[in-house]
């Protein structure tokens, strides 16, 4: 038996912080108590320091297959590891696109082998591939992902019945890409024709407008009430839209449920100037004040989910002319990070974080035994040490693209220790590889 022994920890769970004890034993949260006094093959002093559930990421782009010369598996979980992220749903929008049940399968062989992190992947859709979708099993897949905005590949899907059918059948959760793909291109006509080539990054949200993206999501917000869809709209970037979604309580009831991301929290288009390509991301980072109305909406329970939208490029890509450089970029690394820095500056508290990174995620996807530091659930755990500041720079980078958004950035906190199924899977810059992540589980 393999256990661990979690001494006087701040513990954020479930709307409170309580100083208590937590005996891991087998990979199973043991026991919880003020006082745990059995004796453990490994004791971790955490005076001091706060107890997390684990991040779970329910949006990334890890790269592969096809892609790994941004990202792979291996790099981009290890990454996520370190930034206090235990569990990830991955995309299918790699090389080949996640079309098929042996694509996806071949997926969850990679993982089994290399990832850090416990996983899922999302089985794509496309404009032909329904037969394949309906195949999907609801529960030891995350969900079906449809994008209703341009994509790698064969992804993008804009076939109006196929879309219908899609919302109808669906035996599972939908997780909706949503930007008009009309309206972005009559946008990006009229900047070609204004400018030429000579389009610029401070540009990128009026071409990916606030009107395009409200035109997707309100379209798939009508057909989920339409089909009764199991509907999760992603990466919300607009205040307007969230107008869209209710705050029903408890948030196992809601069918229509919605997810932000760290970039659209922490920058606004006034970022451009400095950060650039860097910050090129679809949905497009727009205004201070659609920032600050995501921000009210992840608060007052309208928005349910924080994630990140990893999606890595190389340097040499994001360096190209803005029509050139692609969309997306890392952030598993110094997500939870920034999510604590925005603790420090009073906009969130520590709870929140704890309810909307993990509570929320599993109660969303019905994950099995996750997301909660309760006792029989796996121990997928992080300790934070809120005073402890670190500066993100090239050399202290894990991502395989070798760059951050937030390079440069001082944050307040340092994620100490990361518990991964119960196993200690990174301590203080050290990574113990000697176990593998674990495939979600979903109870439907």
């Amino acid at each position: 038996m393999n256990t661990i022994l979690i001494k006087a920890a701040s513990i954020v769970n479930e709307g409170q912080i309580v100083i208590a004890d937590v005996l891991i034993k087998d990979g199973f949260i043991e026991k919880i108590a003020p006082v745990i006094n059995e004796p453990a093959d490994q004791e971790i002093n955490a005076e001091g320091l706060h107890l997390f559930p684990g991040m779970i990421d329910d949006q990334v782009h890890f790269r592969e297959p096809g892609l790994t010369h941004k990202a792979d598996i291996f790099s981009e979980s290890m990454a996520a590891v370190a930034g206090g992220i235990t569990s990830f749903m991955e995309m299918p929008n790699t090389v080949p696109n996640t079309l098929t049940q042996e694509l996806l399968n071949d997926k969850y062989k990679i993982a089994s082998e290399v990832s850090l992190a416990n996983y899922s992947f999302f089985m794509g859709a496309s404009n032909d591939n329904l037969e394949e979708v309906l195949k999907t099993d609801p529960a030891n897949v995350c969900g079906i992902k449809v994008f209703m905005g341009s994509s790698t590949g064969n992804m993008l899907v804009d076939n109006e019945k196929v879309l219908e059918n899609i919302f109808k059948e669906a035996p599972m959760l939908v997780a909706t890409h949503c930007e008009d793909e009309q309206t972005i291109r009559a946008n990006m006509a009229l900047y070609k024709e204004k400018y030429g080539e000579n389009i610029t990054i401070d540009m990128h949200p009026l071409i990916r407008s606030a009107e395009a993206c409200y035109k997707s999501s309100s379209m798939a917000v009508e057909l989920a009430k339409k089909y009764n869809t199991r509907l999760h709209i992603l990466h919300i970037s607009t205040a307007r839209e969230v107008t869209l979604f209710d705050n029903i309580t408890p948030l196992k009831d809601k069918r229509i449920t919605a997810e932000a991301c760290v970039h659209h929290l922490w920058f606004d288009d006034k970022d451009y100037a400095t950060k650039g390509n860097w910050i090129k991301w679809n949905p497009a980072v727009k205004s201070a004040d659609d920032r600050s109305g995501i921000l009210k909406g992840v608060l007052d329970g309208h928005i349910d989910i924080i994630a990140t939208d990893h999606a890595p490029h190389t340097i040499e890509e994001k360096e190209q002319p803005y029509l050139q450089a692609p969309s997306g970029g890392p952030l598993v690394q110094h997500a939870l990070s920034a999510l604590l820095e925005m603790y420090h500056q009073n906009k969130i508290s520590l709870e929140q974080i704890a309810e909307k990174t993990a509570h929320n995620v599993a109660t969303c996807f019905n994950i099995n035994k996750r997301g909660f530091i309760r006792e029989g659930y796996w121990a997928d755990l992080v300790l934070v040490n809120l005073n402890d500041p670190i500066k993100v720079t090239r050399a202290n980078i894990l991502y395989k693209c070798g760059w951050s958004p937030f390079e440069g950035q001082t944050f307040q906190s340092e994620i100490t220790h990361t518990f991964i199924s119960g196993n200690l899977a990174y301590q203080k810059g050290k990574f113990m590889t000697n176990e593998i992540g674990k495939r979600l589980a979903f109870n439907r």
